[in-house]
């Protein structure tokens, strides 16, 4: 593009402020406590300090306006500043010249009459939001501004904040001026408002609430109905999010715009010129770019979190982005934060004339062009010289191709079918150390993907656009500045030297922002701390899996064959194992029911031959096959003065033995009757969510807090109850229960198993008496793996 220079009579002139200052005016500011809306208040704050300033800041619960302007006072953007004026300046700045005026964009109530300046750059800060959301902050967060100032008797000069990809799809030059549409936004307006409606009462038809709650059921029938419910209610929430979402970014993208973003962003510049513009006031459009890290003020790389290409420029540092469908020679058009709050100010002295809007373009594509060659030739350079740290090493950055959209579409669904088989495989698996390893590398490996295709859906627009932004109105606008702020508040693009800019700047200001989460410890490392000491705290043990290697199918032949004659144990156990698949169907659906199940079994053994069997063989058996690291962990608690709670869903024989190492043992008992047992429980079994609801009473009668206690499970039955405490360990889990863990952040521990190496299918029976071990006896599988049956516990 031919630079034209201030002095070109071609280039528009921008009227010269002498004092290039607001100096007393009244400045009203939107979205003080966004990105660009705090960069803006500090130079308010530290270059206008004749201004007085009115801040429309929204409450947030019971945090009032005024709060949040306290906490955002504190932030590293407004450093300098503080010290430079020390803090008693700061606090009469507070006192004197700032105003909170409590509300929000669609209703902020009475503004002041006498306001001079209006900087409007609150909105939704999100490409994809559901289709309502965004056209309520945005669009009507424009016209319940304007009506506002309308109703105060104000006439100020406002100042729009908007983005220069409002134009939508086009190619080529985009013009500083008004927009080319005639869409009526009212009517896009009120049609988005009524989505909502429309697909929360799709959402709640049977064939919707049918599939949801069959997924849940699949996933989470071993928790409780409660959590079945949940899920799918968590789920039919999703799915209107998605659909919502899916309706703004499909009819933006049939009226021509990228996404919902831009597409009300549009809108709401159409509805700052109907109702500001060209209504007697005095109104300038201020469009930027994709804005980043300061470049000078208030310091090099401020950032208030990660912006618009961060994410992206994260994901391939830490590898996950083996390859992406940008168009290299294609512009990105990036900008320093500091170079758009000058340019909103110099905006703002310069006011236009009435009914003529000003538009600029606060770009760098058309004079110092980035193309995304270039852009990723600099990515690549930091994360090669400064790669990312990983438990296996630094991360080795991928070398893009750039193939084309195309092939990497292609590419992306073979891998994600590849990856949705081998986590269906994994799945189906015993719960090892081997497979809990394959189902983390396939979590890993899904996110990446997913992630993946996110970035190329929410940045295809950004990265493949062939459009170049005029800026010849922000040119002549950044010539009115006088010669001797230029160092300071000049927005001039060419100054810009990109390689410098991301190597010293940006980069290691937005990989600064990973340092707290890179130095986190691991869970295992966390659960190793030492214990504090505190008399209000339980620690809570599952115990078939967590404190015992041993299962119920297991218990109960042990059981039977220490009392019958060893003539009939073959019988007995061939009829245990054809009726070991049946409960192994039923426990995957319901725990309880599984218990009830193999209960009937018992029918029929007097409850003093079961007695003499706990006090003798079978409850040595059941100690030698305690897992050491649980009761290391038990003694740990005991010391630290918490109160050690054994639970267990079946019956309190195979947990008596245990009862010397905790404080207290809460199992369910069999019904009997003259002695007898019938087969029956006497209470229902204290498994899932009837744990939970065990937990929350038990807690109470012993006054114990359970944000600050600790509790230990294995299977996805524990969630239920696991998720009630503070502190959550997940042992040697099932491949559902560690997939969960992975979710929720738990902690997952592999505690050592003592005799794995001896175990039978279905059950170990190595502890009985050489006379009253079973002749038939399976090989012994893989050290650490579980057979079905250990899975049926």
């Amino acid at each position: 593009m031919t630079d034209a220079s201030p002095t070109d009579p071609t280039t528009p002139h921008a009227a010269p402020n002498p004092g290039f200052t607001l100096g007393s005016s009244h400045v009203l500011l939107t979205g003080a406590t966004g990105f660009v809306g705090q960069a803006v208040l500090e130079r308010l704050l530290s270059s206008h300090p004749d201004t007085r300033i009115s801040l429309l800041i929204r409450p947030k619960s019971t945090t009032s306006g005024e709060s949040r302007l306290t906490t955002l006072l504190k932030k590293p953007v407004f450093r300098t500043w503080r010290e430079a004026v020390g803090e008693a300046e700061v606090e009469r700045a507070v006192r004197e010249r700032i105003t909170v005026i409590q509300g929000d964009l669609a209703n902020p109530g009475e503004l002041p009459g006498d306001l001079d300046v209006v900087i409007h750059g609150a909105s939704t800060v999100s490409f994809d939001p559901p289709i309502d959301e965004a056209f309520q902050t945005n669009v009507d967060g424009a016209t319940g501004i304007y009506g506002a100032l309308l109703a105060s008797g104000s006439d100020p000069h406002v100042v729009h904040v908007s983005t220069a990809y409002v134009g939508g799809m086009r190619k080529g030059v985009r013009l500083e001026a008004s927009l080319e549409h005639d869409i009526d936004w009212r009517i896009e307006n009120a049609a988005a408002k009524s989505a909502r409606l429309r697909v929360e009462m799709a959402s709640r038809q049977p064939e919707v609430l049918s599939s949801l709650l069959a997924a849940s059921r699949a996933k989470l029938g071993k928790v409780g109905p409660q959590a079945v419910a949940a899920d799918a209610e968590a789920a039919r929430i999703e799915w209107v999010t998605k659909r919502l979402v899916e309706s703004g970014r499909i009819r933006a993208e049939s009226l021509g715009w990228t996404d919902v973003y831009t597409l009300t962003k549009a809108f709401a510049e159409r509805a700052a010129e109907e109702l500001w513009g060209t209504a007697g006031h005095r109104l300038s459009i201020v469009r930027p770019s994709i804005i980043e890290s300061a470049l000078r003020h208030p310091f090099p790389g401020w950032l208030d979190g990660f912006k618009v290409a961060d994410p992206l420029i994260m994901a391939y540092g830490r590898g996950q982005l083996p390859e992406f469908p940008g168009v290299p020679d294609s512009i990105l058009d990036v900008i320093p934060v500091d170079f758009v709050v000058n340019a909103i100010l110099a905006a703002a002295v310069t006011p236009a004339k009435v009914d003529e809007p000003n538009y600029y373009q606060v770009v760098s594509g058309a004079r110092n062009p980035l193309p995304f060659h270039t852009m990723y030739e600099n990515v690549k350079e930091f994360f090669t010289t400064n790669p990312m740290p990983h438990v296996d090493g630094p991360i080795q950055v991928p070398s893009w191709r750039f193939p084309g959209g195309r092939s990497v579409e292609r590419t992306l669904k073979l891998q994600e079918r590849l990856a949705s088989a081998a986590d269906d495989v994994v799945g189906r698996m015993p719960s090892t150390t081997r497979t809990r390893r394959w189902t983390q590398a396939l979590h890993r490996r899904q996110s990446g993907l997913t992630q993946l295709r996110y970035f190329a859906e929410l940045y295809r627009a950004y990265v493949q656009t062939e459009l170049i932004f005029d800026d010849r109105n922000t040119r002549a606008l950044d010539a009115t500045v006088p010669e001797e702020l230029r160092a300071d508040v000049s927005f001039n693009v060419v100054d810009i030297d990109w390689h410098d800019y991301f190597q010293n700047v940006h980069f290691p200001s937005i990989t600064g922002l990973t340092k707290a989460y890179a130095s986190r410890p691991a869970g295992k490392a966390r659960a190793k701390r030492a214990l504090p000491v505190r008399s209000d705290v339980l620690a809570v043990f599952d115990f078939e899996g967590t404190v015992v290697e041993s299962n119920l199918v297991e218990q109960y032949l042990w059981v039977r064959l220490g009392l019958i004659p060893k003539a009939q144990w073959p019988q007995e156990f061939a009829s245990l194992m054809l009726s070991v698949p049946k409960y192994l169907r039923v426990d995957h659906r319901d725990r309880g029911e599984f218990i009830r199940t193999l209960v009937r079994r018992y029918r029929g053994i007097k409850v003093a031959d079961l007695e003499q069997l706990v006090q003798g063989r079978f409850g040595a058996a059941m100690l030698s096959r305690a897992i050491p690291d649980a009761l290391d962990r038990v003694a740990q608690h005991r010391a630290a003065g918490h109160r050690t709670v054994l639970v267990t869903g079946a019956t309190s024989s195979a947990a008596e033995p245990f009862a010397q190492f905790f404080d207290d043992v809460v199992a369910g008992e069999m019904h009997a009757n003259k002695g007898v047992l019938t087969g029956y429980l006497a209470t229902p079994p204290l498994v899932d969510e009837a744990r939970a609801a065990w937990l929350r009473e038990y807690a109470t009668q012993h006054g114990a807090n359970l944000t600050q206690s600790y509790g230990y499970g294995d299977s996805l039955a524990d969630v239920a109850w696991l998720q009630l405490l503070g502190n959550a360990t997940v042992v040697n889990p099932d491949t559902e229960l560690y997939r969960h863990a992975q979710r929720t952040k738990w902690t997952v521990e592999d505690w050592t198993r003592r005799s794995s190496e001896s175990q039978l299918v279905p059950g170990n029976l190595s502890l009985l008496p050489d006379a009253q071990r079973p002749t038939a006896a399976k090989p012994a599988p893989e050290e650490g793996d579980r057979s079905n049956a250990n899975d049926a516990r």
